[in-house]
């Protein structure tokens, strides 16, 4: 309806101040994908329709548990292993889910949907940005320069990195792309606002970028070939952490601190000191502790040998001395089938999590 010159947003805003807003039994629900209109013309408008929005409704993926009771729904029962590889590689989007069929595995559920030439997914990458974007060609760049980088990106290394206009362009562009849920702002430990990494957490464009793009004249049976490949294990192990990072509700639970004030960030440490040290996860607590969170996407039990335990207590030491922190530090493990207790996790592992327990019910997300 706002087409070119239609000067339909100018006559809703008389429509609405004149009449409708008098009117109890009127109202206006604005939905849809077109986030960037949205978002530009009427949650920032500076006209008529300014501070007119009494409600906003935020409508996120599915989580685990959602995803779960949606495909038993349509009659798809998977265990929570085969679910979680599902997720990893299309999120909880309820229309992506519906692609799924009783009787099918999620690698063939996913071999179907995106390297078919007929399947459902094999053709949205560029519908989807096109489709909710306006000169979608922008927000890609941001989108490829992001996939580019898994531990993310500084706003000013973005711009950069996508070739961006510094200023109010290169602001809106991100603001679009978080709005719409495809990548998200991480204050690292210790940090403010201004100094967020911004992180590509869109499950699908993740995956297109890495199998389906580059693999886009695949024979049937693509990805099933693909998951056992060394590229594989390095995609996985980074997409279960993005899965982990929004179930961090799930998490807080299963360590019996979701009645606790919490803030999540990352860490890494400045330059080059304690050889780059990272910490994807950590649970800053209100009652003077920190969980040390280390993800783990393994198709078994994981066992610590010597040399991860070292590397764990490296980064402990890291941490500290680089933060001065002087709370109590806990390491926790979150793995799909549990933690394999060795005499290298027996007294350095304080708590384990494993993918059962990101599929709980939680409520008020």
């Amino acid at each position: 309806m706002h087409a070119p010159k239609s000067n339909f947003l100018a006559a809703f805003e008389n429509f609405w101040n004149t009449w409708a807003t008098n009117k109890p039994n009127v109202t206006v629900i604005i939905c849809g994908s077109a986030a960037s209109w949205m978002i530009k013309k009427v949650v920032r408008n500076k006209g008529g329709l300014h501070n007119r929005i009494t409600h906003k409704i935020v409508l996120p993926p599915f989580n685990l548990n959602e995803t779960e009771l949606f495909l038993k729904s349509r009659g798809v029962h998977l265990n929570h292993y085969q679910i979680v590889q599902l997720y990893m590689a299309i999120g909880g989007i309820p229309q992506y889910l519906e692609m799924a069929k009783p009787g099918k595995s999620a690698a063939q559920m996913i071999d179907e949907a995106c390297f078919q030439k007929n399947g459902f997914l094999y053709d949205e990458f560029n519908e989807l940005y096109h489709s909710l974007f306006y000169q979608a060609d922008r927000h890609i760049k941001i989108i490829r320069a992001l996939a580019a980088k898994p531990s993310g990106l500084s706003r000013n290394a973005l711009i950069d990195a996508g070739d961006l206009q510094t200023g109010g362009t290169a602001s809106n562009l991100l603001d679009e792309l978080s709005a719409a849920g495809f990548i998200t702002p991480y204050i690292p430990f210790g940090k403010k606002k201004k100094d967020s990494i911004y992180k590509l957490t869109d499950e699908f464009s993740l995956f297109y970028l890495k199998f389906m793009e580059p693999n886009r004249t695949a024979a049937k049976g693509a990805w099933q070939k693909l998951s056992a490949s060394p590229v594989y294990t390095s995609w996985s192990g980074l997409a279960f952490e993005n899965l982990c990072m929004k179930h961090i509700a799930a998490i807080e639970r299963k360590l019996g601190i979701a009645a606790i004030y919490t803030e999540s960030s990352s860490w890494r440490s400045p330059g080059n000191i304690a050889g780059g040290t990272q910490i994807d996860l950590l649970i800053d607590r209100r009652d003077q502790c920190i969980n040390l969170c280390e993800m783990k996407f393994y198709n078994s039990s994981f066992a610590i040998d010597q040399k991860y335990a070292e590397e764990l207590r490296r980064k402990e030491n890291a941490f500290r001395e680089q933060t001065k922190t002087r709370k109590q530090i806990f390491h926790t493990m979150v793995t799909t089938f549990g933690l394999l207790p060795n005499e290298h996790s027996i007294g350095l592992i304080d708590s384990a999590v494993t993918m059962e327990d990101l599929f709980v019910e939680i409520e008020d997300r």
